[in-house]
């Protein structure tokens, strides 16, 4: 397999936009942990080969677990996440697959644990990695 359209190339000012979204996420309070647990599940469920091996490593270079990272796809099985973190997680695969909608039941969960602030960021991360994926499973981008 080869990596198709160069976005970034063929259309700047739309690479850049994403771009702008990345680093408004990046520049927020949600912890780094937070950031790369929404980037990999949300990765994990869209089968973004080259964002799961780039937010794996970032996440593993920030102090992540192996344990943690593997488990991941099942989060709900485990006693390896908080309470805060679960609320995400769901939020994350409801929101990605968004097709189903999000439940009252998962909006409830995160907005009892996370201030409206913080959970408007979550749902940004949640939509921004959602962008990259796409961009990247459109475009053919492979894992280096």
């Amino acid at each position: 397999m080869k990596t198709r359209i160069k976005i970034d190339k063929a259309e700047p000012a739309g690479y850049k936009a994403v771009l702008g979204l990345e680093k408004f996420i990046e520049s927020t309070s949600l912890t780094r942990t937070h950031k790369d647990l929404i980037k990999i599940r949300a990765s994990q469920i869209n089968g973004c080969a080259f964002c799961i091996d780039m937010h794996t490593k970032e996440a593993r270079k920030a102090g992540e677990t192996e344990q943690r990272i593997y488990a991941l796809n099942a989060w709900r099985d485990t006693p390896f996440f908080s309470a805060e973190e679960r609320a995400i997680l769901a939020l994350t695969e409801e929101v990605t697959l968004i097709s189903n909608h999000v439940s009252d039941e998962t909006y409830e969960q995160a907005a009892n644990v996370l201030d409206e602030t913080y959970l408007a960021q979550v749902i940004l991360a949640i939509i921004t990695i959602n962008v990259w994926n796409r961009i990247g499973i459109a475009t053919n981008l492979m894992p280096a």
